[in-house]
């Protein structure tokens, strides 16, 4: 440390800056030409910056710390003896106590230690020194920035890198997952209907199981080609006029049978004359297809599930109610994440990927607009979104 503040000492400066309004000034000068301000009183109030600063152990040291105190500095220029600044700083606490706060530089003065004239031309050199401190600091912040953006960036690469892998990964073993699985489903099919032959009872029974295994296989590997299609970003949208009304009707058609078996009822707001949205039908029956199969899973027999439509001035707000379990409200964020679940244990109380809800917001994203979700546990969830209405 001390090799470095000799070097400072040594060391051809920059020009100096006032440290008040920031104008150049002149090793001689004993005011700042642009703002007026005493260079020396500027000095003494930042020497009594520094004094007052208590960096906590282990702390990056400061450019200023780099700069030698006031004392020890007339000292080293042979301005001043150590009996004299000892002698000095006695005078200052002695005024201190009198309730007569004054710095080193002004106690030194007033016992006639030191001329104004070699006092002031020390501050002004410290203050060089303060400025050289500050610059060299500042490049070391620079190249830690640079050093730091660039393992960022790279982090950031490596991520990219990564996530197109696993979509490939996905894509690939969804595409390979559906050839064997249309083999199975057509063969179930065809002994389901006997057209193979004739079968039992409980032969009839067990083919039922596996029909409905192979449906539930069915949905898991589209969820995985549709979210792999929507990471990268290879779905395109068809936007055109939808009817609300016929939007529910399908909906609710194909979520009444899942609602019956698990004792929930589905219920429909809708007021009449819902003017139509803007939206690509195919993508926003499936959100809303998912979002009334997730409320229908986490609701318990007895319970319900309410899909309704809200007419607002420019657009149409679709919501799903339900009154099931409910999510802890610090956790909503997560059941958007991807291959993300809630009940993370082994033994998990309802079956999923996680994916179903990382692809709704995906895709209302497309759509601009995002899916607003209020829930308390115990009490239910109501998921919303909102979509643009036709201009006429």
């Amino acid at each position: 440390m001390i090799g470095e503040m000799e070097r400072t000492h040594t060391k051809p400066l920059g020009p100096a800056t006032c440290p008040s309004c920031n104008h150049p000034v002149s090793n001689q000068s004993q005011s700042c030409d642009n703002c007026g301000i005493d260079l020396a009183l500027a000095a003494y109030l930042a020497e009594y910056a520094v004094a007052e600063v208590n960096l906590p152990r282990g702390a990056p040291v400061a450019p200023e710390m780099l700069v030698p105190r006031l004392g020890e500095y007339l000292i080293g220029k042979s301005l001043l003896t150590t009996d004299q600044l000892e002698q000095a700083l006695r005078y200052q606490r002695e005024q201190n106590r009198q309730k007569r706060s004054i710095l080193l530089g002004q106690a030194l003065r007033e016992l006639g230690l030191i001329s104004k004239e070699k006092l002031d031309q020390a501050i002004t050199e410290q203050i060089l020194q303060l400025q050289a401190a500050l610059q060299q600091s500042n490049r070391q912040l620079d190249q830690r920035v640079q050093a730091r953006t660039a393992e960022l960036e790279h982090a950031l690469t490596r991520l990219a890198d990564l996530n197109q892998i696993k979509s490939n990964f996905i894509s690939n073993i969804s595409h390979e997952l559906r050839t064997p699985l249309t083999h199975i489903k057509g063969y179930v099919e065809l002994l389901a209907d006997e057209s193979l032959g004739p079968v039992t009872s409980d032969q009839k029974s067990s083919l039922e199981v596996i029909q409905r295994s192979t449906e539930r296989l069915q949905q898991l590997v589209d969820d995985l080609l549709r979210f792999s299609m929507a990471s990268q970003g290879e779905f395109t949208l068809r936007i055109s006029p939808m009817a609300i009304t016929e939007l529910f009707n399908n909906a609710v058609v194909k979520s009444r049978k899942k609602a019956e078996e698990r004792q929930v009822s589905l219920q429909v707001v809708m007021p009449e004359g819902l003017p139509p949205v803007e939206a690509d039908e195919e993508k926003i029956t499936w959100v809303v297809l998912q979002l009334l199969d997730n409320a229908i899973k986490f609701t318990e027999a007895g319970g319900s599930v309410t899909l309704t439509a809200i007419p607002n001035q420019a657009s149409v707000t679709v919501r799903v109610e339900d009154t099931g379990i409910g999510i802890p409200p610090e956790r909503v964020a997560e059941i958007f994440e991807p291959f993300h679940q809630l009940d993370a244990a082994t033994t998990r109380r309802f079956a999923g990927t996680g994916l179903g809800l990382a692809l709704v917001m995906r895709l209302l994203e497309a759509h601009g607009t995002l899916p607003r979700v209020k829930s308390e546990v115990g009490r239910g969830t109501r998921v919303e979104f909102s979509l643009p209405v036709i201009e006429l």
